[in-house]
């Protein structure tokens, strides 16, 4: 017998995470923008930008305008709430956290998550689903990168996409079985979070075309940094 999905349930349950993975990532746009010296303003602007961008986008291609990043106080509250915390009180969290990579590693696997979920739950096809679970992870960071002038990591090699790309196609996985939402959703976003998290301990990368000499010389300069 196929489940029966409760729609205020997967609504609440969305709902949930986008907020989870919209602070997180809110963090780690925050921590970048004090990396680089940014003012106040500036360091709000990363978080908002950085928390907000690939919800805001998954929204509007689902057709959900005006999208809840901007019409939903709860969304703003929470990215600037991230911002000012990280402001005033960077000190501790910095102390929190081995690395802003790490933040954007949760912040990815949420997204991947509740981006394959929403798209699912708006009818879309599975590989349609799974595309814009990528996209919703990789938005904001990519947006964060370029406003501090740092190529996206999504970019460079790293397993970046790649790490929400396999967490998307869990959560997708997991509906056409017919199991319920969170099946699928928590162990897509361990998935995402490892293989990211692992990437960033042991230095995984995706092959980068070029000279053998060059990419041995820029691995050891990655090494080194």
């Amino acid at each position: 017998m196929p489940v029966r999905y409760d729609p205020v349930l997967i609504g609440t349950f969305l709902v949930v995470l986008d907020l989870a993975g919209t602070f997180v990532f809110a963090l780690s746009g925050a921590m970048s923008g004090i990396k680089h010296r940014l003012d106040i303003f500036g360091v709000l602007v990363l978080s908002f930008a950085a928390g907000n961008v690939g919800g805001l986008t998954r929204d509007v291609l689902l057709g959900a305008t005006p999208p809840p990043a901007i019409s939903d106080w709860r969304y703003i509250g929470v990215s600037l709430a991230a911002g000012l915390v990280t402001f005033f009180w960077f000190p501790v969290i910095d102390r929190l956290r081995s690395s802003v990579l790490v933040l954007d590693a949760a912040g990815l696997a949420l997204f991947a998550v509740s981006g394959s979920l929403k798209a699912l739950a708006a009818g879309l096809n599975p590989v349609a689903a799974i595309l814009l679970g990528v996209l919703t992870g990789v938005g904001g960071g990519m947006l964060r990168d370029v406003l501090v002038s740092e190529v996206p990591a999504v970019l460079r090699g790293e397993l970046y996409a790649s790490a929400a790309l396999a967490g998307a196609t869990v959560v997708v996985a997991a509906r056409l079985l017919h199991l319920p939402s969170p099946v699928g959703a928590i162990p897509g976003a361990l998935l995402c979070f490892l293989l990211r998290y692992l990437a960033i301990r042991r230095g995984w990368r995706l092959p980068v075309a070029g000279h053998p000499a060059r990419r041995a010389t820029d691995a050891r300069g990655d090494r080194g940094t």
